[in-house]
């Protein structure tokens, strides 16, 4: 038995129809963007129309449905009685469908997510090495010329260091914020020319074989003002002290409350608005989360980011951020490029 779908299984009061494709993957590992999966105590259903139905029957393990090309209208035919979905993942027009035909639809939340929060060997593996061509591309991405090129022509040949060390795809949009740009959490790449004597707040991460890198860096263009040289000493020290925390049984408040806690005792608390880390995996953002609000508890093999940030107002910003799996031990930091202080030219 596919032992993702006996984890599920333990935890169901009732018959689960996932609908979110991500998790449709990660249980039977099988893509589709017009798909559902029933699993109940005994049967595992999978649902989709022509276009993937050779693939799905090469599914282990589980029943294969050919659909209409609306897979709920085929669901209100063949589903009856109390069936749990997927909150976050249905939308109202499909909920009244199913309703409609008279299924008792139980909102659920979770289900799937708090499975995949805890990586196994070979999904941690393949972060790895996402990770590895993360570095391999900063280390590269820093040879580059910066100043008098425009952040959109930086975030380009980023772009292409990705593809030709090995990356799959890109895990988003990249930034390349340089100057007031990088004042913003997720400022993006503008036709700004890069100045001398600022900070490059780089962002980036590939995917390969559907799972994600995230790793950020922050550079120097030349000499930095003293606020902003500051704010990097800070911003260093608050990453060091969130890592330090990154053990199970720990929780994401507290994580995220080391880190800031360095941020607030030198008055700049303000300046970092928003969490900690986000769990990473065949979703960019996933559990478990690293945030004040947070009550996530850490676990053995959850992969996580740990990324304070630094925004000063027209001025520049600084954020570093590393890509960590926790363990039994010593937090394990993917992200092996360096956090030093790096001037380009």
């Amino acid at each position: 038995m596919n032992e993702r779908i006996a984890q599920l299984r333990r935890s169901l009061d009732e018959p689960l129809l996932v609908t979110a494709a991500v998790n449709v993957r990660y249980l039977v590992d099988f893509q589709s963007s017009n798909v559902a999966l029933l699993v109940d105590e005994d049967r595992v259903v999978l649902f989709t129309d022509f276009r993937y139905a050779e693939a799905a029957r090469a599914v282990e393990g589980a029943e294969f449905v050919q659909t209409e090309r609306s897979v709920y209208a085929t669901l209100a035919e063949q589903l009856e009685g109390r069936i749990a979905f997927e909150a976050t993942a249905l939308t109202y027009a499909n909920w009244q469908t199913l309703r409609n035909a008279g299924i008792e639809l139980i909102p659920r939340t979770g289900a799937v997510e708090r499975l995949r929060a805890v990586k196994d060997e070979a999904e941690v593996a393949t972060i790895r090495e996402a990770a590895r061509i993360t570095d391999d591309v900063y280390a590269a991405f820093a040879e580059e010329a910066f100043v008098c090129h425009t952040e959109h022509e930086l975030a380009w040949r980023m772009e292409q260091l990705f593809h030709e060390l090995g990356a799959h795809s890109l895990s988003f949009e990249l930034i390349v914020a340089s100057g007031r740009t990088g004042a913003t959490p997720h400022g993006r790449p503008t036709d700004r020319v890069i100045e001398p004597n600022t900070t490059v707040v780089v962002d980036a991460g590939c995917v390969v074989d559907g799972y994600h890198s995230d790793c950020t860096r922050t550079f120097a263009t030349g000499e930095l003002p003293d606020e902003l040289a500051n704010a990097y000493q800070v911003c260093l020290r608050a990453q060091l002290a969130g890592l330090e925390l990154l053990h199970p049984g720990v929780s994401g408040a507290d994580a995220d409350a080391a880190a800031r806690k360095v941020i607030d005792d030198v008055g700049l608390g303000e300046k970092f608005g928003h969490g900690l880390g986000h769990g990473v995996g065949l979703e960019l953002h996933e559990a478990p989360v690293a945030r004040p609000e947070s009550t996530d508890l850490l676990q053995v093999r959850n992969v996580i980011t740990c990324e304070p940030g630094i925004y000063l107002e027209g001025r520049g910003g600084v954020r570093i951020e590393d890509l960590v799996v926790v363990t039994e031990g010593e937090p394990e930091i993917l992200s092996r490029y360096t956090k030093e202080l790096v001037t380009v030219r």
